[in-house]
Order: C-alpha cells, then sequence, then structure tokens
C-alpha cells in the first residue's frame, strides 16, 4: 500500500511542527499515512492558529472536532481536531486531553465551523468549551439526560418517549426492562445457494429435507 506523501516527508513534516510550535504542540507520530499531534489542551487555540498560518503547513480546513473516552484515565476524554492543507494536499489531527470538569478553550474564533462540532463533542461527550458562544445540545433533546458517547452511558439510556393520548404531548418515563429477542444465531444465511458458499454452522437448516419413499 503506498501513502499520499513518503514517510520520510511526513516524519521531517511532524518534527517541523513540533520544534517550530514553541510548545503548543509536544510530541508527534506518523500512523496510516497522516501525521497525528498531541499537545496541551490550554494552547490548543495557539496550536490550530499555527497549523493555519504558517507558510510550510497551511492547514486551512477544519474537518472534524470529535472525542473518545478513556474511563481508566485520570484525564479521561481525548478532543480531537482533524484539519486539512488543501495547497500541501496534507490532513494531519492533533489531540488534547481534558477530564468531566476542565473546560478546552473553544476555537471557534479560529474556524467558525467549529461551533457545531464543539456542540456536538459537549451533547455526546459532557466536554465543555470555554468561551464558545452558544454551547448546548444539538442532536438529543434539551431534558436530556447524560451524554450517549460515554463508556459509562446505558446502551437502553434512562428514559424513554411516548406519546400520551389523554394528555396530548409527548412524556417521558424511565426505561423499562427490556425483554431481548431469542436470537438463533445458527439460523442459516438466507438466499444462499449449496455449492456457491463455503457452509457454516445452520446451513444445514436450509438444505432440503429428504423425501421418503412413497409407499
Amino acid at each position: 500500500m503506498s501513502w499520499p506523501q513518503p514517510l520520510p516527508i511526513l516524519e521531517k513534516l511532524g518534527q517541523k511542527m513540533v520544534a517550530k510550535s514553541k510548545g503548543a504542540i509536544t510530541t508527534y507520530e506518523v500512523m496510516y499515512g497522516e501525521v497525528n499531534l498531541t499537545g496541551p489542551a490550554p494552547r490548543i487555540v495557539e496550536a490550530l492558529t499555527y497549523l493555519r498560518d504558517n507558510p510550510d503547513f497551511r492547514f486551512t480546513l477544519l474537518i472534524d472536532v470529535c472525542g473518545a473516552d478513556y474511563p481508566e484515565r485520570e484525564r479521561r476524554f481525548d478532543v480531537v481536531y482533524h484539519l486539512l492543507s488543501m495547497t500541501k494536499n496534507l490532513r494531519v489531527r492533533i489531540k488534547v486531553q481534558t477530564d468531566e470538569d476542565t473546560a478546552v478553550p473553544s476555537v471557534t474564533n479560529v474556524f467558525p465551523c467549529a461551533d457545531w462540532y464543539e456542540r456536538e463533542t459537549f451533547d455526546m461527550y459532557g466536554v465543555f468549551f470555554d468561551g464558545h458562544p452558544d454551547l448546548r445540545r444539538i442532536l438529543t433533546d434539551y431534558g436530556f439526560h447524560g451524554h450517549p458517547l460515554r463508556k459509562d452511558f446505558p446502551m437502553t439510556g434512562y428514559v424513554e418517549v411516548r406519546y400520551d393520548d389523554e394528555l396530548k404531548r409527548v412524556v417521558y418515563e424511565p426505561v423499562k426492562s427490556v425483554e431481548w429477542r431469542n436470537w438463533d444465531f445458527l439460523s442459516p444465511w438466507e438466499g444462499a445457494e449449496p455449492g456457491y458458499a463455503p457452509l457454516i454452522p445452520g446451513d444445514e437448516k436450509a438444505l432440503p429435507a429428504a423425501k421418503e419413499p412413497s409407499k
């Protein structure tokens, strides 16, 4: 497999990003043909401004801001920024870490499109962004409890929604016990023809039963 840029070029690029950032970017590594950076969360605005404005990089497009949850860590959240340089034909991502209570500086003054990205990260993970102009939920309802992409969020959620015909409105109720379906994991693939694909356990259920000899 060939990467968009030779690996030595990416290594030199990562070294230059760290060396000239004045501490706003602390480490780099090259993975899957892209440069991955880390830095201190309080200096993320400085780091993104540097990557955007430096003529050697020109990462002028913020593609996404997302989160990742590692509950075993003291600073459990990664906030990840994905950048694109149209002039250099390069991508880069930079990660910072934070916890449930420490806000990360908003980068909306550097990239206005970060507005909705940061709101989504707040909604899904509960990460706060200091200086955001309108930090509120964007995917869940305003009365929603919890943050669905945290590892400790229950898969069934906390509440369920239904329309009450007597009250003539939508009501929220605690999630009741769920009856899980009894899946038959040995069920055959529908439409698979014998001889066209290797048999897997359960396929014998789809084979036609041998006919009994007529009497």
